[in-house]
């Protein structure tokens, strides 16, 4: 009996199992009490690490079409209970992000309204809205200068072209007096 294609597939289960047991980690254990941008990264890479788990799995269909029937049986219910748990934790996943966005909107939202003492709310939104303002004038001047430079560009083209016409009849001129 040839063990490579049940050799690969268990290699392969075993990198799932890794994959997984790192996902569970992040989504049930510490990291699960993260809040923010932590939250919003741990969830990127469990996103990530979850494409990685898929394509184990998908490695394991590969491999188990070449596992012969005597044993396949017992391989298809391993690969239909790491199917399974691929399926629960990309539920977990999403929930765990609804989650996040629910929790960043309502701690967004739980900020004092402005008063008319503070009319752009925090000092770090009124330092946004600054940066951005003055980053929009700078656009606008780099846009306007190069407008300009455009301008100049087709004059001195024009000025060019008229020079060309006007030395093209003289070359006439000069040719027509010659024959």
């Amino acid at each position: 009996m040839n063990s490579a294609p049940t050799a690969l597939f268990d290699s392969y289960e075993q990198d799932f199992q890794q994959f997984i047991s790192t996902i569970r980690k992040r989504l049930e254990g510490e990291e699960s009490h993260e809040r923010g941008e932590e939250r919003k990264a741990t969830l990127r890479r469990v996103d990530m690490e979850l494409d990685e788990a898929d394509e184990m799995v998908s490695q394991m269909e590969i491999e188990i079409q070449g596992i012969p029937q005597s044993i396949r049986v017992q391989y298809q219910t391993r690969l239909r209970t790491a199917k399974a748990d691929l399926a629960q934790f990309k539920r977990l996943l999403k929930e765990q992000r609804a989650l996040a966005a629910r929790s960043d909107l309502l701690s967004s939202s739980s900020q004092p309204f402005t008063t008319s003492d503070d009319p752009y709310g925090s000092n770090s939104d009124r330092v946004r809205l600054l940066a951005g303002t003055a980053r929009l004038e700078d656009g606008t001047k780099r846009l306007q200068e190069s407008q300009r430079i455009a301008l100049e560009t087709e004059n001195q083209g024009a000025d060019i072209l008229m020079n060309l016409r006007t030395q093209r009849e003289q070359i006439e001129n000069a040719r027509s007096t010659v024959c």
